[in-house]
């Protein structure tokens, strides 16, 4: 017997008897994400389910990708550059600490080959990907993580007033146009994980490692469907969708993503 799945109030797949979280069993099932606020599009993507094989985007779409990556970059931080100087002057005012934050997370794994494989990865490396720091404007006071490293929650008390704001309309994510143009990011991908969460998670989630194959993004399927991660059962939906992001890359797919995300965008939705 089949079973429905449900993420982000959005039936988005029918499993055959191994499922898909597995990640194991023949190709049984499809998904069809639905763009979230309703808009009139079937969905975001319809793929068929598969286990341990992923096919990786090919030359061409990567290509284009990147020059389009570049474009709506250099687009956004122009526009951006109107705004921030009084942007600057909110953060400044609203609390201590500098106007910028950047963390290192983990990038793109390219000692994988981009060929079809199984999904395991056995040899030992001191890093899972490329490490690169992350750029967004600063939205948590400046000891927000003094007892360690945490996920961020619902009505966060570390967020400040103007984070709050900068957060509901992802103008947070802004400066991150500059991770794109080095090549660090992509506009649409996995959302980059820190190091110590990426160990941790690729202990229990099955296939965790395979979201490392392509760059990770400031949007992308996962983001726009799942949101943020609050949990263990939250982030294995991410990786789900992270993969079912790169089996099924295409020019459609990218389209119908960054429509969501202005969805997303303008009705302030999973801001933490």
């Amino acid at each position: 017997m089949s079973n429905r799945v449900m993420i982000g109030g959005n039936e988005i797949a029918q499993l055959g008897p191994a499922g898909i979280a597995g990640g194991t069993g023949s190709a049984a099932a499809s998904l069809s994400v639905a763009l979230p606020g309703g808009l009139p599009h079937e969905g975001l993507a319809v793929v068929p389910a598969y286990s341990g094989t992923l096919r990786l985007p090919g030359t061409f779409f990567l290509v284009a990708k990147r020059a389009s990556d570049v474009a709506i970059a250099l687009l956004g931080l122009g526009a951006f550059g109107l705004i921030l100087p009084l942007l600057a002057l909110i953060i400044k005012l609203d609390s201590p600490g500098s106007v910028f934050f950047a963390q290192e997370r983990v990038g793109i794994n390219r000692r994988r080959s981009r060929t079809p494989h199984d999904g395991s990865d056995r040899r030992k490396v001191l890093q899972p990907g490329r490490p690169f720091r992350v750029l967004k404007l600063r939205t948590m006071g400046v000891h927000a993580e003094a007892g360690g490293p945490q996920w961020a929650t619902k009505n966060d008390v570390r967020v400040t007033r103007v984070g709050k704001f900068l957060r509901k309309t992802r103008l947070d994510e802004v400066p991150q146009f500059l991770n794109v143009l080095r090549g660090e990011m992509s506009i649409i991908g996995p959302r980059p994980e820190r190091l110590v969460f990426v160990r941790q998670l690729e202990k229990e989630i099955p296939f965790y490692r395979d979201r490392l194959l392509v760059l990770p993004g400031i949007t992308g399927l996962a983001q726009v469907i799942n949101g943020y991660d609050d949990g263990i059962e939250s982030v294995r939906r991410k990786i789900e969708l992270d993969r079912q992001y790169i089996h099924a890359a295409g020019f459609v797919q990218e389209f119908k993503i960054l429509l969501a995300t202005v969805s997303v965008v303008l009705k302030g939705e999973g801001a933490r």
